[in-house]
């Protein structure tokens, strides 16, 4: 029985340590600019991260100091604590399946439109007070300034690679025929009826395209891109807790089996 019961023990610590993936990725995904300033996904990944690191460190102690009830805490809150992470996980991977960037002629940068992103994500930044309040965090960080010490000619700007946020948030759209002057001061647009963010772009530095559709279409990109990798550490860690979870099953299992036995013997003698 003490045997069994290091098994469980050591069981358990495995699940302790694959608590350290979910809680990193949450913290990841808050260090991330543009997740600090939508705050969606990296609490709810925290949060489970914490719960499935106090109830295995609950099993652990359970098994190590023979405290039946401990051990019963833990197989039926890790059994739940396994669902809510397939739920995170199947959820995070649906409301990302939509969403590309398009190729724009003569440009090495993708652009991105609002429309092409799941319902749920396009709710969680439309509406004026939603907007505001992340385009204000947005507008405050210093990645659309990077990109004036980057480039200072048209070309190098355009066969560069930007990423989602700055081809959304700190240029016009390409079609609106904006003159480049630097990557964050564009004047004479041809065509400024082509769509509504044309109107809405502005060389002031602290509101370019941050009223933009593309602006948002950008954020979502992003998003999906971090939110992809998320997922994909969340889900090996998932295998890795269910596989651990079943051993420490079968582990308890024996256990009370074995003690079973042993009362037997003991009863028979």
């Amino acid at each position: 029985m003490a045997m069994s019961n290091n098994v469980i023990a050591a069981i358990n610590f495995a699940a302790m340590l694959l608590s350290i993936p979910i809680i990193g990725t949450g913290i990841w995904l808050a260090t991330e600019p543009d997740n600090a300033c939508v705050k969606l996904l990296q609490w709810p990944v925290i949060i489970l991260g914490i719960l499935v690191l106090i109830v295995a460190l609950a099993g652990f102690v359970g098994a190590f100091w023979r405290v039946q009830w401990l051990l019963l805490f833990y197989l039926v809150a890790m059994l739940i604590l396994i669902a809510l992470l397939v739920a995170l996980v199947v959820f995070t991977y649906m409301v990302t399946d939509k969403g590309e960037g398009h190729l724009v002629p003569s440009r090495a940068y993708l652009e991105y439109r609002l429309e092409d992103y799941s319902g749920w994500l396009r709710m969680r930044v439309q509406g004026p007070f939603k907007w505001d309040r992340i385009r204000n965090c947005l507008s405050s960080s210093n990645f659309c300034a990077e990109l004036n010490q980057s480039y200072h000619f048209a070309q190098d700007f355009f066969n560069s690679p930007l990423n989602p946020l700055q081809s959304g948030c700190c240029k016009p759209p390409t079609e609106c025929g904006y003159t480049f002057v630097n990557p964050t001061y564009w004047i004479s647009p041809i065509n400024n009826a082509a769509e509504l963010d044309c109107a809405q772009w502005t060389n002031d530095q602290t509101q370019l395209c941050y009223s933009c559709d593309s602006c948002k279409a950008g954020l979502l990109a992003n998003l999906k891109s971090e939110w992809r990798k998320a997922d994909l550490i969340l889900f090996l860690t998932l295998i890795a807790l269910i596989l651990v979870y079943l051993m420490g099953c079968c582990a308890f299992r024996n256990a009370k089996t074995d003690q079973l036995f042993s009362r037997y013997k003991q009863g028979y003698t």
